[in-house]
């Protein structure tokens, strides 16, 4: 399967927050999936943690680098196809960020690892 993880359920696996299904985290720590996370994600992290809105559990260069690495996970940039597709969308969700991951999972025939219901009427598959 292939993947693309909220903000949200990036921080609390490698973080190992227990908010985080226990499925869920064994589906994230299964090396045959192809786990992405979006340039979107990492740049909503250092925006709400500089403006002291986020607490960390990691800092912001372990976060971007180690555990990406560490966990095997890949960055999906944020591409002109991705940022075309976000003006078409209909408007279920007013999150900029979250507009863009459900544009990159569109374009890239990605689930997308979330807690949030309201996704799913965008019709794109959703894992939690």
């Amino acid at each position: 399967m292939r993947l693309l993880l909220d903000t949200h359920a990036y921080l609390w696996f490698v973080g190992g927050n227990s908010t985080l299904p226990s499925r869920t985290a064994k589906i994230l720590a299964e090396a045959e999936h192809t786990r992405f996370v979006s340039f979107a994600s990492l740049w909503e992290i250092s925006i709400k943690a500089g403006l002291g809105k986020l607490e960390l559990p990691f800092g912001l260069d372990e976060l971007c680098d180690d555990q990406l690495a560490i966990n095997g996970f890949s960055t999906l940039a944020i591409g002109l196809e991705h940022i075309k597709r976000v003006v078409s969308l209909p408007h279920h969700h007013g999150d900029p960020f979250d507009r863009l991951l459900v544009a990159q999972c569109q374009t890239e025939n990605l689930a997308l690892v979330s807690r949030d219901p309201m996704f799913d009427r965008y019709g794109i598959k959703r894992v939690w």
